[in-house]
């Protein structure tokens, strides 16, 4: 009789049929009519003014980078009272 093969030689079904693109299906890449922002990023960014770099933004980088700190302090804070409150036994 022999043994059978374990391997299939059937290919599988298809599962996720999807169509392929080609290259010239893809859109020009002249047909972007914006500013390119990168080199003006490039100079804000490497810019020696001794800023840490989350803060070079201006103003609105220094209300998140404030904001953060104070909501990661009071957090700080409220678990250690209620750290505390937990670890005192209760008055009856």
């Amino acid at each position: 009789q022999g043994l059978k093969p374990i391997v299939s030689t059937e290919s599988p079904a298809l599962i996720f049929g999807t169509t392929t693109k080609l290259a010239s299906d893809l859109p020009a890449a002249g047909s972007f009519l914006g500013k390119n922002k990168v080199p003006d990023l490039q100079k804000l960014f490497q810019k020696a003014d001794g800023l840490p770099v989350h803060l070079k933004g201006g103003v609105p980088d220094k209300l998140l980078y404030r904001t953060t700190m104070a909501l990661t302090i009071g957090g700080t804070i409220y678990c250690l009272v209620a750290l505390y409150m937990a670890s005192q036994p209760r008055n009856q």
